[in-house]
């Protein structure tokens, strides 16, 4: 999925709730069904990586029609396992170069 107008990076943290142990935590995210569910279809993994002591921070890239549709999966099979945070995003990279365009040719 390339990014659009359309699109958002979506970063979730989910920290672990360390009164479960990983056996509990696999048990109920299998319960769940959160390998199948999460993310949803539609939506492209661009990161998920563990942060010891933090939990995993997943990073997507999805149409921002979707949002909600991630926000109900989360709510559906992550309550309970992991305390989320979501933060929607924008890839600056393309804003960045055209500042220093402008920068670049006197401008602010």
């Amino acid at each position: 999925m390339t990014e659009t107008p359309e699109t958002i990076l979506l970063t979730i943290l989910l920290r672990h709730d360390q009164t479960n142990d990983l056996d509990a935590i696999q048990s109920k995210l299998k319960a769940a069904d959160w390998w199948e569910r999460f993310p949803p279809e539609g939506c492209e993994i661009v990161s998920w990586v563990v942060a010891m002591g933090l939990g995993q921070i997943v990073t997507l890239r999805l149409p921002s029609s979707m949002l909600a549709t991630v926000n109900v999966e989360l709510e559906r099979s992550a309550w309970g396992v992991f305390r989320t945070e979501c933060y929607p995003a924008y890839d600056f990279v393309p804003v960045r170069e055209k500042i220093r365009e402008r920068v670049r040719a006197g401008g602010q």
